[in-house]
């Protein structure tokens, strides 16, 4: 299991627009062994994050290569949002 946090940050005037992406590209997860694990937003509506997980790298890969996301790419750049995605690792607690 690969997992990954990705951090989004919206402008103002954006959210509209990156929900109608994630509306269309979340649920390809799925499709590349992917899943969300955790999903939060931050009261203001500007940052979000989630926790995905893939069942190998690869499914990460086939993910953002996928065709369907690409269609979508537009309501990403419509929203302003930029996105900064890190891969993770539990650390157990003390």
């Amino acid at each position: 299991m690969t997992e990954y946090v990705a951090v989004a940050r919206i402008p103002e005037g954006g959210l509209e627009a990156f929900l109608a992406y994630e509306s269309t590209v979340l649920p390809l997860l799925s499709d590349h062994g992917g899943r969300i694990d955790r999903r939060l937003r931050s009261f203001d509506g500007r940052t979000e994050v989630h926790l995905l997980s893939f069942t190998d790298e690869s499914g990460l890969t086939t993910y953002r290569a996928d065709p369907r996301r690409a269609a979508a790419a537009h309501l990403l750049a419509a929203s302003g949002a930029t996105v900064e995605l890190l891969p993770v690792t539990d650390i157990p607690p003390d």
